[in-house]
């Protein structure tokens, strides 16, 4: 998500207390995963999904109906973003139920800190999340200052991966812009993640605002194999927002090289889950939604 944007997710996370109703290109990384082995045997690829953010205002407003025209629109994949975190145990069945009969899937999650606080909160984390039928349990962003603060985020992380892992849950980290920045020792912020976290922890590349910070996302996988599992292929191009340009743009319109970076993904990165994600365009949520599926399969399914 764009920091700066009025309805960045950064601010939504920090607002929302409950769903109503029910590069220049081209820098090449020196990476933390520089040593690592071969990216691991892809499990499956999963259909394209949707970011559910891209939508918020509509499943704000109605939820199962949200998730009907979803369905409706062609995508089998969600990923539920934070508020969800406010569900009963009983809501999030009916939710399950209704994507069971919609077809849909929901194989990660967005989240604040709290799914990843030890006790209660992390409890009813996994309890959500086993409910839903989820793999992935995503952190949305994280604040911090200095090597010696994202270290120490990293070591909560690190926790939870310990605590996830019998459940059948892997956590992950969700960059935005600013992770792209480099700190006094050298190394980007995502760097520092990845180095200090377990290699079963996922990166999960948030495409557009790795695009935006002038980083190269290609490069980016392929340092860092099979540690991809997730993408959310939000597109990005020069320009203003009010001139429809910046994150404004639909998938397939900006500048991120797709066909080399999806390809990256499915042979090195371990990459599953393609999720669609849109700050907002020209059209309305569910129109974007629906034109950035078809410029999906345009590019990766036409035959």
């Amino acid at each position: 998500m764009q920091r700066s944007s009025s309805l960045s997710r950064r601010t939504f996370i920090r607002t929302a207390t409950a769903i109503a109703g029910t590069w220049s290109v081209g820098l090449v990384f020196g990476s933390a995963a520089a040593e690592a082995p071969p990216a691991p045997a892809r499990r499956n690829v999963y259909p394209i999904g949707l970011e559910l953010y891209s939508v918020r205002n509509e499943l704000t407003r109605d939820l199962p109906k949200t998730l009907s025209e979803v369905a409706a629109i062609g995508y089998k994949v969600v990923e539920f973003y934070a508020p969800y975190f406010k569900w009963t145990a009983g809501y999030a069945k009916d939710v399950r139920s209704q994507m069971d009969d919609l077809g849909l899937r929901c194989y990660s999650t967005h989240n604040g800190l709290e799914s990843f606080t030890p006790g209660e909160k992390i409890a009813h984390a996994i309890e959500l999340n086993q409910i839903l039928g989820v793999q992935y349990v995503i952190l949305a962003s994280a604040h911090s200052t200095g090597l010696d603060g994202w270290k120490s985020i990293c070591g909560k992380l690190s926790a939870a991966v310990d605590e996830l892992r019998p459940h059948a849950l892997s956590a992950g980290y969700h960059n935005h812009g600013d992770e792209w920045a480099t700190l006094d020792n050298g190394q980007r912020i995502m760097q520092v993640i990845a180095t200090n976290t377990p290699r079963e922890f996922v990166l999960q590349l948030d495409v557009g605002t790795c695009v935006a910070a002038g980083a190269d996302p290609v490069a980016w996988v392929k340092a860092n194999p099979g540690r991809i599992k997730s993408m959310h292929l939000k597109d990005w191009a020069p320009g203003k927002r009010e001139d429809e340009k910046g994150y404004r743009v639909l998938f397939g319109e900006g500048i991120t090289p797709w066909k080399e970076l999806v390809a990256a993904g499915k042979a090195e990165g371990g990459t599953e889950l393609f999720l669609i994600e849109q700050e907002g365009s020209r059209f309305p949520e569910f129109e974007t939604a629906k034109r950035c599926l078809a410029n999906w399969k345009e590019m990766f399914e036409k035959t």
